[in-house]
């Protein structure tokens, strides 16, 4: 498609060296022992599954950890080489796709590696481990099954792992459930190998786990957030606070200009209405792109021009209007939703609509075109 069209109404922009800066930023962080997973389920957190994946394994990452075996048969029909790990369920009735594409599947509880061991050809496989989360896995205590797994003839166990369920919360109380997940992990790993059994890829950390406990020593840091230059939550704690750049930025642009009286209504329901003469604007973006409609009537501003613009009345399916009474504006001028350079921050957007930044970006439309750039 034209670069004309993709802008044509309301589009992203992906930053590719601003995804560089966040790896080279992140390594500086790593031991020597650890390795980057990186995390690009959810179409790369709203970024795009193929380009991103493509452009890590041109800057040299070669693991990378996904949602779905869909996702996973993606990366591989778009050429993408390394470890692709499969991080959730996929059915019996399809592991010959695991086989067939080469990728990962996570063991996710114990009747389901009992039915792997039962179909036939190899399968690479990472134990899930269940050391507090109570999602996925089987329990840290079960040694004798897992044990048992490493021994199943068909399945090529190539990592162990579990996930800390409250690393992103760096306050005392979350600091100690986080600390008694890792002390789990930890003996589970040193009992495997008392009993001769080498554990071989061992992950525990995704990225508020890698900021917030950066003296762990495994194999991998799965990262996903981080990576994409955002964090989860605005004012969040930190141990380690990273040089981070955004990734990605949404535009749209402005439709119309007009000017309504005293008392007149703006949108839907009329939850809007004028105190003085107003000029406003109207921007083609809505809901059914992604932008939360909760953000209706001035609980998020957008940037025109240099200034920012408050959202009145409420957010349509495909458009909404913003106060542009101060502002020099005319149709066709583009407009910043969430910027990388102009500092509306994804983060500060997430928490004025109650959610989380990883909800936010995920849910980004799939009308919405990407454009991806290299800036300087």
């Amino acid at each position: 498609m034209e670069s004309s069209l993709l802008t044509d109404r309301a589009w992203l922009e992906i930053d590719f060296l601003a995804l560089k800066h966040n790896i080279e930023e992140i390594r500086k962080y790593l031991n020597s022992k650890t390795g980057i997973m990186a995390v690009v389920k959810g179409n790369a957190y709203g970024h795009g599954l193929i380009p991103i994946s493509k452009y890590l394994n041109k800057i040299g990452i070669h693991d990378f950890a996904v949602a779905t075996l869909e996702e996973g048969i993606s990366l591989r029909k778009n050429g993408i080489v390394g470890n692709i790990l499969i991080l959730g369920y996929t059915s019996i009735e399809n592991i010959e796709y695991v086989k067939k594409f080469n990728l990962i599947q996570t063991i996710v509880d114990e009747d389901y590696a009992e039915k792997l061991s039962k179909v036939s050809g190899t399968i690479k496989v990472h134990i899930k481990i269940n050391t507090g989360m109570n999602r996925i896995g089987i329990s840290y205590q079960r040694i004798d099954k897992i044990k048992e797994i490493y021994h199943y003839p068909n399945l090529k166990v190539l990592g162990i792992f579990s996930h800390l369920s409250s690393s992103e919360q760096y306050t005392e109380e979350n600091i100690i459930y986080t600390r008694i997940q890792i002390e789990r992990f930890h003996e589970l790993v040193k009992s495997l190998k008392a009993i001769g059994i080498n554990p071989l890829k061992t992950h525990l950390q995704s990225s508020y786990g890698f900021v917030n406990y950066p003296e762990l020593e495994y194999d991998y840091v799965r990262i996903g957030m981080i990576m994409y230059g955002s964090h989860s939550e605005v004012a969040m704690k930190l141990k380690v606070n990273l040089d981070l750049k955004p990734v990605l930025s949404l535009k749209a642009r402005i439709t119309s200009v007009k000017t309504i009286d005293e008392g007149e209504f703006v949108g839907y329901d009329r939850t809007y209405q004028a105190e003085f003469i107003r000029k406003i604007a109207t921007v083609s973006i809505g809901y059914a792109d992604g932008y939360p409609r909760c953000l209706s009537n001035g609980k998020a501003s957008i940037l025109v021009n240099g200034g920012y613009a408050p959202i009145i009345g409420r957010i349509c399916m495909d458009q909404l209007m913003i106060d542009v009474t101060n502002r020099e504006v005319k149709p066709g001028d583009i407009v910043t939703l969430i910027g990388c350079e102009e500092k509306i921050k994804a983060d500060y957007l997430a928490f004025q609509a109650g959610t989380i930044t990883n909800e936010l970006l995920g849910r980004l439309g799939s009308r919405l075109e990407a454009i991806y750039l290299e800036k300087n």
